[in-house]
């Protein structure tokens, strides 16, 4: 990777970072004196406060802490990729009865384990185009949607922090994508190649292990999924992506830890 790309990734995380740490603590500042805010509130809960305050800390503070570091994860991805690709955002164009049938299909035939996921049942798939579409005008907003003008390649992801996702959440993130797929091809010329992701943050088995989601597995196919290391390759456009990802994180995570001891030492006095 050239030494400008790095610093500029450095620099995106490292920000992204403090500007997190910032904000979450200004919330619970903000909350110290309040007794309906989440850790007063949980500090009231005799149960939990007679196993000690790091627990009543942490259970008060790890659910709004999961949600909300997940999206910093996944704006941290797109401003990074920005550096290698456009990004964009909403699709608009239409949507026709017969891909929507088709991909009710599909996913009846993924459900039933009649067939297991290839991106060859929908690339491949053609319907007649009505000569008036005004009827199936549809739009989808997109959280990744990265562009490769160069290649002429558009690539849509669905980010999940962690990825551990039952089969009715893994149906319905496949039919999602399915539906941007075919409102963003219906745009789009025939030279112009779509590639759909679900991609997680991290490898919930360990970076390297197998990743062994079966009920995801069950509506996506290998080349459809961007594991830990494999999507910050991929929005970093380099295979040292990964490295640099998580060795500036672990640098710039002291900013987090920091601020949770400050917020730890407001609500009960710790040093």
């Amino acid at each position: 990777m050239k030494e400008l790309k790095e610093k500029a990734i450095r620099q995106i995380i490292d920000s992204s970072i403090k500007n997190f740490a910032q904000g979450f603590e200004l919330r619970y500042t903000s909350e110290a004196d309040d007794e309906e805010g989440i850790i007063n509130s949980k500090k009231n809960n005799i149960f939990i406060a007679e196993l000690g305050e790091e627990l009543m800390f942490y259970s008060a503070f790890v659910r709004s802490f999961d949600s909300s570091f997940g999206k910093l994860l996944e704006n941290m991805g797109n401003s990074i990729a920005k550096l290698s690709y456009e990004v964009k955002g909403r699709i608009s164009s239409f949507l026709l009865p017969q891909q929507t049938q088709h991909i009710d299909f599909l996913m009846t035939a993924y459900e039933k384990h009649d067939s297991k996921p290839t991106v060859d049942v929908y690339k491949n798939f053609t319907c007649l185009k009505p000569s008036n579409v005004s009827s199936y005008l549809s739009s989808h907003e997109t959280d990744n949607y990265f562009y490769d003008a160069k290649n002429k390649r558009h690539y849509l992801i669905e980010l999940k922090a962690g990825g551990d996702l039952d089969n009715k959440k893994s149906k319905a993130e496949k039919i999602a994508l399915l539906n941007e797929y075919f409102i963003l091809k219906n745009s789009l010329n025939d030279d112009e190649d779509i590639t759909i992701y679900l991609a997680t943050a991290y490898n919930k088995y360990g970076e390297g292990k197998p990743w062994k989601q079966e009920r995801v597995r069950q509506y996506f196919a290998d080349e459809e999924l961007l594991i830990g290391k494999d999507y910050w390759n991929f929005v970093c456009s380099d295979d040292m992506g990964f490295d640099i990802v998580l060795d500036q994180y672990k640098i710039s995570a002291n900013y987090i830890k920091s601020a949770l001891e400050r917020i730890k030492k407001l609500y009960f006095g710790r040093r």
